[in-house]
């Protein structure tokens, strides 16, 4: 009894920890600001103005790497670099051929027939559209989380407010980095949850500020333990 009254009178003391798994869509955040900046510079010039090929130009290639994160992964930093460096030969390659036509004639040949455009009404649609899903996301999350206190990991989900309860003595966690890319934009990465007490284990894919995460669940949950094994050593 009295190694129980110690764990909780230390959790009453301690900050619960969130933990929230967020869909992918959350990395196209760069093409969301990228969308809005474009809005606002096209509402300036005319569609058929050499700056708005530009900008639209720029729009793609941003969305382009951005959905290419979403559908594959870069474990190593050496691939990122080799699909960077590809990134900016192409559009290097574009802005040449719109701003210097005759530098390169047979780039230029080629792309002269590719001649994008859009205007800022475009532009405000596609950021309010992407806006209302980000809305939804972050409506949704607050429906499913998980919180881990130093006696215990709650489960919260549905919007009913189901709560299911695992105990937190001797929890295994582990953190693992697949796409150093969604690393660089949010800090993110997938979270493995272990329970003593369960036979599955619990991922948590693109939880956010996982290396500060995992060390504030590591400090408290060593805590924890060097408590329990403090408060055994003085009733022996």
């Amino acid at each position: 009894m009295a190694e129980k009254s110690t764990v909780d009178a230390g959790g009453d003391n301690v900050k619960p920890i969130i933990l929230v798994s967020y869909p992918k869509i959350i990395l196209l955040y760069p093409t969301f600001f990228a969308s809005l900046i474009a809005a606002v510079l096209t509402y300036f010039y005319d569609v058929s103005h050499p700056h708005n090929q530009t900008i639209t130009v720029l729009f793609l290639a941003i969305m382009t790497v951005n959905l290419v994160v979403l559908a594959f992964d870069f474990p190593r930093t050496t691939s990122l670099i080799v699909f960077f460096l590809l990134v900016t030969l192409g559009l290097g390659a574009m802005l040449m051929s719109i701003y210097f036509p005759k530098l390169i004639p047979a780039v230029t040949g080629i792309l002269e027939k590719i001649d994008p455009h859009a205007n800022s009404t475009f532009y405000v649609c596609f950021s309010t559209m992407l806006g209302l899903i980000y809305v939804g996301v972050f409506v949704n999350i607050r429906f499913d989380y998980w919180e881990v206190r130093p006696n215990e990991l709650l489960h919260h989900h549905g919007f009913l407010s189901s709560l299911e309860r695992y105990s937190a003595p001797n929890l295994r966690i582990s953190k693992e980095i697949d796409d150093v890319f969604e690393y660089m934009l949010l800090r993110c990465g997938r979270l493995i949850i272990h329970p003593s007490n369960e036979p599955r284990a619990f991922v948590l894919d693109n939880v956010l500020g996982i290396d500060a995460k995992e060390t504030a669940i590591t400090k408290m949950l060593g805590a924890l333990q060097v408590q329990i094994r403090d408060e055994r050593s003085s009733t022996t």
